[in-house]
């Protein structure tokens, strides 16, 4: 479905792809409007289903095939590798970046030395605990807090039966990688040796073991954790009052605040923990905004991207949706901290994030991970087992992407 600002123009509007609840799609209303107001510049919502597979599928059939429009549109971060090796994206030219998370832009933005993205909103990787629960200093490495939730769990759950202390994400969707890549921290997860992805470590594996041990021999982690946890089903698990401890995005922080909540008033927010003798590297998510190479309003379409990412817009999106936002300055806003004071930690930890591969085939190797580290979390074989079998999974698929190079027809 499309809407229209300032219909009636003769100028080409500028077509906008985004996805969200009705409540989010009014708020971008809102910008196009303003957008046009303040720049003469017709726009055009396209609105995209809120399933982020289904935007993503709409994105690539659109510029798979070099359509027009849309002229602006949010990409994942997993995205990006895929769609710079397209050409689908255009440069954006000269952009003071001083505003931003200078890494993130280096990780994820600039490809063969051209801008080609923005970042739009930042995602992040945290632990969400029960600060009326907690009966000892908030724990700092993986043991620690597997310590916490098993006392816990053995205090809570003889009264409260679904009582777990640690819930996470362990379905099979790239969730799990990305909680994979949060406990294999700086001591692994996923390493580019030169042109090869490194999975199979033994850092790594022991990373592996530990989420397995977590769900099957600890048991702190609940049973279906690897057949149907994902972001809504761990939030609904912490915030119903039933686990010490939740990884999860920071979206979650206004639900579990929200009035009516049973953790309101009662919820602390945590970095992920570290290894033991290592530093915490948590896994950046997040939203990118790119211009389409095919736009018919290309200066038009890069000056909206800029007006996204700028510092009135972002903060708009920050208080109204609860989007981190983009600009690293909007993490030390007073009126952003009173909402949401939890951003002050959410820049530190952003400042060490690192990203996943920005690489064309990133899908193709998350989706060998995906099967490879649920069979595990499953015991359908060892986590030794299940990394030497994505390793070589991988390997084979990158040796035929070198032979055959990704071009601009999707995969």
């Amino acid at each position: 479905m499309v809407y229209g600002c300032n219909a009636g123009q003769e100028k080409k509007a500028v077509v906008f792809a985004v996805g969200g609840a009705p409540g989010e799609v009014m708020v971008w209303e809102e910008v196009a409007r303003a957008f046009t107001d303040e720049s003469g510049i017709p726009m055009r919502i396209l609105r995209q289903p809120t399933d982020t597979a289904q935007r993503r599928q709409g994105l690539l059939v659109a510029l798979g095939s070099a359509q027009r429009d849309p002229d602006v549109f949010l990409m994942d971060i997993a995205w990006l590798g895929l769609f710079a090796a397209g050409g689908w994206l255009a440069p954006l030219g000269d952009v003071a970046l001083e505003p931003f998370f200078i890494e993130t832009v280096r990780q994820a933005d600039i490809v063969d030395g051209q801008l080609i993205a923005l970042p739009f909103s930042l995602d992040v990787g945290i632990v969400y605990y029960r600060t009326d629960l907690l009966t000892e200093p908030v724990p700092r490495t993986w043991q620690a807090l597997a310590a916490a939730a098993a006392r816990a769990q053995t205090r809570i759950q003889p009264h409260t039966p679904g009582f777990y202390g640690f819930v996470w994400q362990g379905a099979q969707y790239e969730g799990l990688v990305v909680n994979f890549l949060d406990f294999a921290g700086s001591q692994g997860g996923f390493l580019v040796a030169g042109d090869r992805i490194l999975v199979d470590s033994p850092h790594n594996v022991a990373a592996l073991a530990m989420m397995v041990d977590f769900i099957h021999t600890q048991a702190i982690s609940p049973p279906n954790t690897y057949t149907e946890m994902k972001e809504e089903e761990v939030r609904r698990h912490y915030q119903g009052g039933d686990a010490l401890f939740a990884r999860n995005w920071p979206y979650a922080y206004p639900l579990h605040a929200a009035e009516g909540s049973p953790v309101r008033g009662k919820t602390g927010v945590m970095p992920l923990p570290a290894p033991e003798n290592g530093s915490p590297a948590a896994t950046l998510g997040g939203w990118h905004v790119g211009v389409s190479a095919f736009s018919d309003a290309r200066a038009e379409a890069i000056q909206f991207a800029l007006y996204l990412t700028s510092r009135p817009v972002q903060k708009l999106l920050a208080l109204k949706l609860g989007l981190p936002p983009g600009r690293r300055e909007l993490y030390t806003d007073e009126d952003i901290l009173e909402k949401y004071p939890h951003y002050e930690l959410l820049a530190e930890i952003l400042r060490s994030a690192r990203s996943r591969p920005i690489l064309p085939n990133y899908t193709l190797i998350s989706e060998i991970m995906q099967r490879r580290l649920s069979g595990a979390l499953a015991r359908d074989y060892s986590p030794a087992q299940a990394l030497a079998m994505a390793q070589q999974e991988i390997d084979r698929m990158m040796a035929r992407t070198r032979r055959d190079p990704p071009g601009s027809r999707p995969r």
